[in-house]
């Protein structure tokens, strides 16, 4: 049973107030405070950039540019919160983990209230943030929020975890702390770009010869049109004009048929612009544009968190569909195996992504998991909704049809 639980449908009003100190758990221990992702709160801003870059695991999409850009534009933002859990002691107080969530009223297709970790279809990792050194001190202090809060409903849903990073490990850890399962219920591998070879030489060793050459052929056919050339985004760079084109492009395909592209509401378009802002600002952008005789094909659009990197959007000019435009251009994300800083790139795709696997080789599992909150109400929900979950998975087991070199030759 997949939990899309943000997506599931709009979630519910919170109390207290958001941005109210709700809990302090000893003068050693991490002081917790609940906030909106929206409004103009400068200190806490600068503690969640400095979270940002003392992050347990990269992740842009838990950075605050990102996640007030998404609470400003999209759905369900405004109702959205964020658990912030800060060190405790002496001496000045540091941001040591950031929880955006939601109050969801259905987990999968149960009608069982609960607290989803908040995401949306433009999220592609869980949007927590802990501090290395912290990561199950912080989940502790998330936990007790949560414990302690009347209208913390059921369970409490994560999405979207790398599955054994440190995220994930810290919240299992103060899950076991606290003598409580973090079950995963749902897990997905996707395409990784991961290698201490050269571009030329990974292209080599992981795309089959004949699919290259079919490649030289296609960029052959390609310049017959005109000259093609790439282009990556430089630093005086008129950024608006960049996005205009992106939008454009992508609106000019399925997507735009179909409703789905940025440009398609006011919102998304918004929110776009500003999560590219945002990272340009923080030296966090690369936008790469494959042009035939000057006009833009395709295009890229990477968001940086070292030692990591992101593939966050891409989109291409489906007039030009026989020359595979879009494989043309994600060809150019290989120069990122050059840069010192970076040692990986998340492909942010759908699993067995058929273009996407076909050119990196390396893989990332995500994960889903769940954790129970404190109360036998509460105990009782997420015992429901587990008990629903084996039995769906046995059904699906049972109903599997077996593939043919496992069946008998009568």
């Amino acid at each position: 049973m997949q939990h899309g639980s943000v997506e599931g449908g709009a979630s519910v009003g919170l109390a207290p107030t958001p941005g109210v100190l709700v809990r302090d758990i000893g003068a050693q221990s991490p002081r917790t405070s609940i906030r909106s992702l929206s409004g103009d709160r400068t200190g806490d801003d600068r503690a969640w950039d400095g979270l940002g870059a003392a992050a347990a695991e990269p992740n842009v999409f838990a950075e605050r540019w990102f996640v007030q850009a998404a609470a400003a534009h999209l759905p369900q933002g405004a109702d959205a919160r964020a658990i912030l859990a800060w060190s405790g002691g002496t001496g000045a107080p540091r941001l040591i983990g950031s929880f955006p969530f939601v109050l969801a009223p259905r987990y999968g297709r149960m009608p069982l209230r609960h607290v989803a970790s908040w995401t949306h279809h433009h999220c592609f990792l869980g949007s927590s943030m802990v501090r290395a050194g912290h990561e199950a001190s912080a989940w502790r202090a998330i936990l007790g929020v949560l414990d302690d809060a009347a209208w913390a409903r059921g369970l409490l849903h994560v999405t979207g975890l790398v599955e054994g990073g440190p995220t994930h490990r810290g919240l299992a850890q103060a899950a076991a702390q606290l003598g409580r399962p973090c079950d995963i219920v749902h897990r997905t591998e996707r395409a990784l770009l991961r290698s201490d070879l050269s571009p030329q030489a990974y292209y080599e060793a992981t795309v089959r010869a004949k699919k290259r050459k079919e490649l030289r052929r296609l960029r052959s056919r390609l310049a017959e049109l005109g000259p093609v050339a790439v282009h990556r985004l430089a630093p005086g760079a008129d950024l608006g004009i960049w996005c205009d084109r992106f939008l454009s492009l992508e609106a000019s395909g399925w997507k735009g048929r179909s409703g789905s592209a940025l440009a398609s509401e006011a919102g998304t378009g918004r929110f776009f612009r500003d999560v590219v802002a945002g990272a340009h600002a923080a030296g966090r952008l690369e936008m790469i544009r494959l042009d035939v005789d000057a006009r833009p094909i395709a295009m890229l659009v990477n968001l940086f968190a070292a030692p990591g990197s992101f593939s966050f959007k891409i989109a291409y000019d489906e007039a030009f569909a026989r020359y595979s435009p879009g494989v043309l251009v994600a060809l150019e994300n290989y120069a990122v195996l050059d840069r010192p800083d970076i040692a990986w790139t998340d492909s942010c795709a759908v699993e067995d992504h058929p273009m996407i696997n076909s050119l990196w080789a390396e893989r990332r599992p995500v994960v889903r998991v769940s954790v129970p909150i404190a109360g036998w109400r509460r105990r009782g929900v997420f015992r429901v909704a587990r008990t629903a979950e084996k039995l769906a998975a046995r059904l699906r087991s049972r109903s599997r049809p077996i593939p043919s070199a496992e069946r008998s030759p009568r």
